[in-house]
């Protein structure tokens, strides 16, 4: 049997081959362009580097063979941006305008705008808002009343209080209200591109300023399809938290009533790769319909000893007076690049409207 083949890293995504083809078809656009040169400075090094700074080194190899006007290098790299057919490896671009377009901003801002339709400027746009944050947020509110979805998504993924790869904006850590013009111009939005990055926005706050969250999503019209996507993707980190007010907003009616019949994890003894699968038979207590929430927590053991609790989305369900229902699900038990799984006991618990109401587990063998 053929073992599969892992998937390539995604520095990978620069690698020669890549950087060739930003050479041959920067040539194509501007016949004046050293490619030698650019692929000599670009590939310096390559291997140690990882995605970013592979990302970074393309940016600043591309400045030193690109004409020193900016805006003629802009130039050379809006007619580049259609000819790189890649979403990530186009981020490129604005990696460029990050780096030397500061000085610069009504340009950078335009530029900007035109390069995130191929690869996304949430990274870039950072840096003008750290530097000049009133300035750059004017701009970004704009864009989120902008006909293309990329630029709507830039204004909302690009001022994110805690975006992943990039640097926290302290700013809106600790106050996220400046924010909320382009949250609101965005809150019902057709494209679910764009829906993701508000729900991710928001998801952000809520790990800082719960309160401001709730508040927020708390006076929206949740009669509309779009914005209920958004309200419940953004509360996930305080629904699996138990927190009462984010499960009230999506609907649940509070204090599960509700007995457990059964709550098992099988096998009770497994090694790493191995599946285990949990199964869960409730009934309800009640007078009426409930609304619940269902997960399951899985208590990783930690090198130390300790452990690290984890909660994952098992159902959502209405369930009638009386009535009963059996869950179930499967999960195989393997190390990923950010978990690590250690031997030992790992405790597992049903958890039903934010309440433990049973528990379980397994017993992992390395």
């Amino acid at each position: 049997m053929t073992e599969p083949q892992a998937a390539p890293a995604l520095k990978e995504i620069f690698d020669r081959a890549w950087l060739g083809h930003f050479a041959r078809q920067t040539a194509a656009i501007a016949p004046g362009f050293d490619a030698e040169r650019f692929l000599s400075l670009a590939t310096d090094n390559l291997d140690a580097l990882g995605i970013m700074q592979r990302l970074r080194q393309t940016a600043v190899s591309f400045q030193a063979t690109l004409p020193p006007n900016y805006g003629a290098a802009l130039e050379i790299l809006d007619a580049l941006a259609p000819h790189i057919n890649h979403g990530f490896a186009s981020i490129v671009l604005s990696e460029f305008v990050a780096l030397y377009g500061q000085d610069h901003f009504d340009l950078s801002m335009r530029a900007l705008h035109s390069f995130t339709r191929y690869g996304s400027g949430e990274f870039a746009i950072r840096h003008f808002l750290a530097r000049d944050f009133e300035r750059t947020l004017a701009v970004m509110v704009n864009w989120a009343d902008d006909d293309n979805e990329h630029v709507r998504r830039l204004a909302s993924e690009g001022s994110r209080p805690r975006l992943p790869w990039s640097f926290n904006l302290k700013t809106l850590v600790s106050d996220p209200a400046p924010t909320a013009p382009i949250l609101e111009a965005l809150k019902s939005d057709s494209s679910l591109y764009v829906r993701k990055s508000v729900a991710n926005h928001l998801n952000d706050i809520t790990k800082d300023n719960p309160e401001r969250v709730i508040e927020r999503v708390g006076g929206w019209d949740m009669q509309n399809a779009h914005t209920a996507w958004i309200v419940k993707h953004a509360l996930r980190t305080l629904i699996k938290k138990g927190d009462v007010d984010a499960l009230r907003l999506i609907g649940s009616t509070g204090t599960p009533e509700v007995s457990v019949e059964h709550f098992a994890v099988t096998p009770a003894r497994i090694r790493l790769g191995e599946r285990i699968m949990l199964n869960a038979r409730i009934v309800s207590t009640a007078n009426s319909k409930q609304k619940l929430v269902i997960d399951y927590a899985v208590h990783y053991v930690k090198k130390a000893g300790t452990a690290s609790k984890k909660v994952f989305k098992l159902k959502e369900i209405e369930l009638a007076p009386a009535a009963r229902t059996e869950l179930n699900i499967s999960q195989v038990v393997r190390d990923f690049t950010t978990r690590k799984h250690h031997a030992g006991q790992h405790h597992v618990e049903l958890i039903v409207n934010g309440e433990t109401l049973a528990t379980s587990g397994f017993d992992l063998a390395l």
